[in-house]
């Protein structure tokens, strides 16, 4: 008999601390699966979707989804290549994380810092390839 497991992710709980070590990345504002189990949706910040297009009642910024993913990738410490489903994957340090709580799934909404940059959200809006969400920055990023 076969026997078959579904790893649930657990989304982390709101205001709780956690550290993340990235190790993959799909769009701009994540998620970015980090190897402690977690996948982080950037708290606070809106980037297109990888086919170019943006959500309804999101806001849509000027640079294109790969463009911003691309940039979050350098942030996070460089493309070490790409997965089967086209994923790609990092290798960057860890990062110190404030969770949001649910951010739709199984991802954490989360506020993310890496040692050398800072906040990661603020740094993605700086670059212009992501927009600020007023509605979840929370004072973030002024």
């Amino acid at each position: 008999m076969l026997a078959v497991f579904l790893l649930a992710v657990a989304v982390v709980p709101n205001g709780q601390l956690f550290a993340c070590t990235p190790v993959r990345v799909w769009d701009g504002d994540g998620p970015i699966w980090c190897r402690e189990g977690p996948r982080i949706r950037l708290a606070g910040i809106a980037a297109r979707e990888i086919d170019g297009s943006c959500r309804t009642g999101h806001p849509c910024p000027r640079a294109s989804g790969i463009v911003a993913r691309d940039t979050l990738v350098r942030l996070l410490g460089g493309a070490k290549g790409r997965s089967a489903t086209g994923h790609i994957l990092v290798k960057g340090p860890t990062l110190q994380c404030r969770s949001t709580g649910n951010a739709k799934g199984d991802r954490t909404g989360a506020w993310c810092a890496a040692p050398a940059i800072g906040d990661i959200s603020c740094a993605m809006i700086a670059t212009g390839t992501v927009l600020r969400w007023r509605r979840y920055a929370a004072g973030h990023c002024r």
